[in-house]
């Protein structure tokens, strides 16, 4: 474990935000043929670590094709949320990279260092410890999956929620070099350079190189020449394969440099203390802090071997690293004040290595493996809460150590043409270390960053570890009326592990057992929190009819969710004169739910050479519901408020219809793509608040794409948000009141903190594509 007084709270943006920049493929058990849509419009997933046509898979999972991805100009994978049932992908709050993933009603909103996601995300099969980093631009990929349900047998940590799968292209036979350009709305400006050569038969060599800018969609009015939600950032990646009779190596490694200016929040109420009124534009912010700089850098390999063993067995190692660190500072309260001003720095790295053995045969296909990840998460961050000349400073700082093996396996067994049975089970062993140091400060920011601020007290100092154990089973079993249809039934269980909440501070450690003392034992229950799982129970049909031209998925599903992490900070009132001069963790498990619901999904071919040899028309739709109700959700007083909870980032309704229409133009291929997307109503958090909370909305876009018969260049024009709704994605809410009557008062700090970010405005852009 790694203590020392260097580092942070902020979004750290690793490498692997460039990591499809290169065509690079796992080889995988997919191979070449692993691609989303073959020519007769099968679709070809690996969900189950192996190639399977979508239909054959009893799993509920989506999946995007690079290619559909390109042609509606989709950028990074929060626009994947919006055509995917019953999912949420948005930035996290305060950040310009940090993912806020929720699947079915299960996930996790808040990114410090010692809070697990709930959603696992895997670039080639490489898992992503967190959440920061994980807003990945999205250039050259295969297919991205999204299998939904917990994924805790073939996939494991963390995966309660599901799973994002990015599986990247192959590098070409052939010499090739591609150049991609953007254009559009507030200067975005965007290069992406592709180039692979073979240097033998069997090995060849790769690197690209990404430029990233485009300006803010507002300012900081209090900081000339600073952008709010602006991008700048610098990338490359370089990767090296040898393929050789089915023995695959790839060795890649990639590196990164954003240095956008900090995203900033957009005040919803008019300041308490100083009356600054509230902006016109929710883009635009007032926020003063300046320290540290926002910069992240980040970078990483991983190393991928296949080798087959026999006819029937192949073997499989998957090798991986990363580090980055990053630096920004998050104005909870938008304003020039030195209020509830919060500079941070966070460090990450892990270590990943898997074995695989898989195993392929007529009636038999299955996956043994071994998995183990070591990982660091180091944060620190001050937060400055009065305006008074006291400077008062309370910083917390966080060393997560995370140690993780496990064991797994994934058979299934056709019993006939027409019935499988699948059986699978995972074993893991997780172990949390935590040190959680809070100190308080007068006289400003301590010297992590800049400040001359004094320690005047240790409020929290914890040094300890445990370890969660867990069995998660799956099973399942499909008929298949014929090869074209699949009514399946599976159960699954997923985990995520316990651990400490980072911002925990001891010394509001309640005498548990009435004893006039606080020992060390209730100081280790107050700060840990236990494991949470869900078992899922889903019954699905999946078809693909009319020739491959219909192709249906419907299920429905219940999850029983137990002992969910509720994690969240509360003002403190430290020397009982009754205005709050701190803040505490306070995370338990404190919720029992149900998460049932079911979704439905269709892609047709309506018309095929109607206007021309290679003319089309596709059509797609989803439908998602969910009613995810918590049984029980004890709150830090002791009381069951389940009636006064709701599940945060849950839409009930989430729904899309998309149409391709593809005209034959010239020596090329016309196509107009557009689509619409509906959410519901949705809460920010597990208390509802109706200043912070998003009413039902939906999106808008469209694209135009010409693409040479030689497929050599490309054109195209995209509008995103084309009616400009204003929706919310995150917020910070540390004010009681507004309602009925009764004026906001401040929970913590004294301005009064209400502050929104916000979705993307209407963007209107230019690609092209030139290939040589």
């Amino acid at each position: 474990m790694r203590f020392q007084h260097s580092v942070s709270y902020a979004a750290l943006v690793s490498g692997l935000a460039t990591a499809l920049l290169v065509p690079t493929a796992a080889h995988a058990q997919a191979g070449e043929a692993a691609t989303q849509d073959t020519d007769d419009g099968t679709i070809v997933v690996t969900a189950r670590r192996r190639e399977e046509r979508l239909v054959d898979v009893p799993l509920s999972i989506t999946a995007i094709s690079g290619d559909d991805l390109a042609a509606s100009g989709v950028q990074d994978i929060t626009e994947i949320g919006q055509e995917v049932p019953n999912l949420t992908l948005e930035v996290s709050r305060g950040t310009n990279t940090t993912l806020t993933a929720f699947i079915r009603g299960v996930g996790q909103q808040d990114p410090v260092a010692g809070f697990e996601a709930g959603v696992g995300l895997y670039v080639d099969d490489v898992y992503l410890n967190r959440p920061q980093a994980a807003v990945l631009d999205i250039y050259d990929v295969e297919r991205i999956e999204i299998l939904r349900g917990p994924q805790g047998t073939l996939y494991g940590r963390n995966t309660i929620g599901g799973a994002i799968k990015y599986v990247s292209r192959r590098l070409p036979e052939d010499i090739s070099v591609k150049v991609k350009g953007t254009y559009g709305s507030y200067d975005q400006a965007d290069l992406i350079v592709t180039a692979s050569t073979p240097i033998t038969d069997s090995l060849r060599i790769g690197a690209s190189g990404a430029r990233l800018s485009r300006g803010g969609f507002g300012d900081n009015l209090v900081q000339p020449g600073v952008e709010n939600y602006n991008k700048d950032v610098w990338a490359a990646r370089g990767s090296i394969e040898y393929d050789d009779n089915g023995f695959f190596v790839r060795l890649s490694g990639d590196y990164i440099r954003d240095e956008s200016d900090p995203r900033q929040g957009h005040r919803l109420i008019t300041s308490l203390l100083t009356e600054a009124p509230v902006l016109d534009d929710v883009f635009d912010t007032r926020a003063g802090l300046t320290v540290p700089e926002q910069l992240v850098e980040a970078y990483g390999g991983s190393l991928l071997i296949e080798a087959p063993v026999s006819d029937n067995i192949t073997f499989k190692s998957i090798t991986a690293y990363r580090e980055d660190k990053s630096s920004s500072n998050i104005d909870f309260d938008s304003l020039p004040s030195e209020d509830l001003d919060v500079p941070v720095i966070y460090e990450n790295d892990q270590f990943s290595q898997e074995f695989q053995i898989l195993y392929e045969s007529d009636n038999l296909n299955g996956v043994l493996g071994a998995y183990y990840l070591d990982a660091n998460a180091f944060n620190v961050f001050d937060v400055l809460l009065s305006t008074s000349f006291l400077g008062f400073n309370a910083q917390t700082l966080g060393d997560v150590d995370t140690k993780t093996w496990s064991l797994f396996g994934d058979f299934t067994y056709d019993i006939s043409d027409q019935l499988s049975l699948s059986v699978g089970g995972r074993y893991t062993n997780d172990k949390r270390s935590a040190r959680i140091l809070r100190t308080s400060f007068l006289g400003g920011f301590s010297d992590e960053f800049g400040g001359t601020g004094v320690p005047i007290a240790v409020t929290s100092d914890f040094d300890g570890s445990d370890t969660f154990k867990e069995f998660t089973p799956r099973a399942s079993i499909s008929w298949k009326p014929d090869e074209n249809h699949n009514i399946y039934f599976t159960y699954s269980r997923g985990f995520k592990g316990g651990g400490f909440d980072p911002r925990g501070q001891t010394s509001q450690t309640p005498d548990f057992d009435q004893d006039g003392t606080v020992s060390a034992d209730e100081i280790f229950d107050f700060l840990k929190f236990d494991p949470e799982t869900v078992d899922s129970y889903e019954l699905g049909w999946k078809a693909s009819l009319l020739d491959n031209r219909l192709n249906v998925s419907v299920a429905v599903f219940k999850g029983d969710y137990s002992d969910v992490q509720i994690p969240g900070s509360v003002g403190v009132d430290t020397d009982g004169d009754g205005t709050n001069d701190n803040f505490a963790g306070i995370t338990s498990n404190a919720a029992s739910a149900d998460v049932n619901g079911f979704e439905f999904e269709g892609r047709a071919l309506v018309g095929k050479d109607f206007a021309g040899a290679g003319s089309r028309f596709n059509v797609s739709w989803s439908l998602g519901y969910l009613d995810a109700k918590f049984n029980t959700f004890i709150d830090n007083l002791g009381n069951d408020v389940a009636d006064e909870r709701v599940f945060q980032n849950t839409p009930d309704w989430t729904g899309s219809m998309s149409f391709n229409l593809g005209l034959p133009v010239a020596s090329g291929m016309l196509d107009l793509i557009s689509s619409i997307s509906f959410r519901s109503d949705a809460s920010q958090f597990e208390s509802p608040n109706p200043f912070l909370d998003q009413d039902g909305f939906a999106l808008v876009d469209a694209s135009l794409v010409y693409t040479d018969d030689s497929d050599l260049f490309s054109i195209g024009v995209h509008g995103k948000n084309l009616f400009d709704k204003r929706y919310k994605v995150a917020g910070y809410n540390f004010v009681t009141g507004g309602q009925n009557g009764v004026p906001f008062e401040s929970t913590l700090g004294q301005e009064g903190t209400l502050t929104a970010f916000f979705g993307d405005p209407r963007r209107v852009f230019i690609t092209g594509e030139i290939k040589f």
